[in-house]
């Protein structure tokens, strides 16, 4: 194909246009300028190769000394750690050995150690009661007066009845014709006092003739006088009896029943009157009151509840396994759930001997002094007793031990040595407290261990040891304890 001689200049020229000042001007010739092209092509693909190469080898370069720099710089960081003496504040304790027990408890309910329930046992009016809940009633004392005017009226009436017998009881005994008894009665004392004298007569006529100051015809007169005067007296005597005798006994009998009935009437209202008047049966505080002044009380009807509460008894139940492991005489905590008190310490005074078969529980009582009154009638609290008491135990704080599991009998404890420095150290317990824990293997006794500050302390550890002073003051109270006489 023919070209005019213009384009062809402006195409030969255009390459010579783009060539590097070492590169060789293109051939002119199509065939040669293709395979100038293609090696023009090729050698501009190697260059753009060898700078991707090139760029990646710098990259890697660089990020390698990135990462030596870092593990420079931490490495370096942890020596500094390491070159500096690093002292952990602790707080520590001894180990001991004492006696330990493992508490149980059991929510229980308070009893009075005394209680009673007052009722009315006649039925009538209250004439005059005060408002006497929460009040402290001594035993005796008049708590309430019903109305009694009508029990009043009728032992009147029934007093006059009993005269009434007594007095036919008499005439029935007596006889009926008067004048004729007291003749009888009249001979009988005038012939006692016929013996009478002819006995002193006689004694003092006895003791002349002994002297020789009468004769003997004389003695022997006034003893004839003696024996008169005794068969007179039998006489009268008898005279008096065969008259009673006389009399029909059924008749007396009769008249002895019907003074002994009226009696029985007197004492019944008597009774009856004292009923009216209500009185505490013991000493105690009035924890309940039905009925008040003006209320009409039915026979039976309950007025008052009084409780003593300066004793009380707190009724828990504890499991069958566990009951067998007290006795009675142990101490125990009681802690009301009611009110925020201090503990209080009672003693175990019954076991029961027979359990609840639903729930396979043993009544366990704790009497224990309640003189402040902070323990409440049939309310609840938790009773705390000791088991498996062991004697020479060795112990350590609660706070000491670390635990694999809240339920697991292993764990470790932080053992501080005479260098200061913790070492951990793998311990078994046995029984616990709420604050203290047995330690069957692992510690021997008189060790110094963390009990703060030991949670994720690295074994080998240097620390600043500060004594606890709570610990150290129960020390000395328990040797203290033990020096005493």
């Amino acid at each position: 194909m023919n070209q005019d001689p213009q384009s062809r200049k402006e195409s030969d020229g255009a390459p010579a246009a783009n060539l590097r000042p070492d590169e060789a001007p293109p051939p002119q010739t199509e065939v040669e300028q293709e395979m100038w092209l293609a090696s023009r092509r090729e050698r501009l693909g190697r260059e753009r190769r060898r700078n991707l190469v090139i760029v990646a080898s710098v990259a890697v370069a660089a990020m390698l000394l990135l990462v030596f720099l870092i593990w420079k710089w931490r490495s370096s960081s942890t020596d500094a750690e390491q070159t500096t003496a690093v002292v952990v504040s602790v707080k520590v304790a001894k180990v001991t050995k004492e006696t330990i027990a493992a508490p149980v408890s059991a929510v229980g309910t308070i009893f009075p150690r005394e209680q009673a329930t007052v009722a009315a046992k006649i039925s009538a009016q209250i004439r005059s009661m005060a408002l006497l809940k929460n009040q402290v009633v001594k035993a005796g004392q008049v708590i309430a007066t019903l109305e009694s005017r009508d029990l009043v009226a009728q032992r009147n009436e029934a007093i006059a009845a009993l005269n009434q017998e007594r007095a036919n009881e008499r005439s029935v005994t007596s006889g009926t014709i008067p004048q004729t008894n007291a003749q009888d009665q009249k001979a009988l004392r005038d012939a006692q006092a016929k013996v009478g004298t002819a006995s002193a007569t006689y004694e003092r006529r006895l003791v002349l003739y002994q002297k020789g100051g009468i004769s003997k015809k004389d003695l022997e007169t006034s003893q004839m006088d003696l024996t008169t005067a005794q068969n007179e007296l039998q006489l009268a005597e008898q005279t008096v009896a065969l008259r009673t005798q006389a009399i029909n006994p059924n008749d007396r009998a009769l008249a002895a029943a019907r003074v002994q009935a009226a009696q029985q009437r007197v004492a019944t209202l008597d009774a009856q009157l004292s009923y009216a008047t209500i009185r505490a049966p013991i000493t105690g505080i009035v924890t309940d009151q039905f009925q008040y002044q003006g209320e009409f009380a039915a026979a039976g009807g309950r007025l008052v509840n009084i409780a003593d509460i300066s004793e009380v008894i707190v009724k828990a139940p504890f499991a069958d396994t566990v009951s067998g492991q007290l006795k009675v005489g142990d101490p125990a905590t009681v802690l009301p759930t009611d009110t925020t008190g201090e503990q209080m310490t009672g003693k175990v005074t019954l076991i029961s001997r027979s359990s609840d078969p639903l729930n396979r529980t043993v009544e366990v009582w704790v009497t224990l002094a309640n003189g402040a009154g902070r323990l409440r009638a049939n309310g609840a609290a938790q009773v705390t007793a000791a088991t498996l008491t062991q004697a020479d135990a060795v112990v350590v704080p609660a706070s000491a031990v670390t635990l694999d599991a809240s339920n697991a009998n292993e764990g470790t404890v932080m053992v501080v040595d005479a260098t200061n420095v913790a070492h951990e150290t793998k311990v078994t317990a046995g029984i616990r407290t709420a604050d203290k824990i047995e330690i069957t293997e692992g510690l021997q006794g008189g060790e110094t261990v963390v009990i703060e500050g030991n949670y994720a302390l690295p074994d080998g550890t240097k620390v600043e040891m500060s004594e606890d002073k709570e610990a150290e003051s129960d020390d000395t109270a328990n040797e203290e304890k033990k020096r005493a006489p």
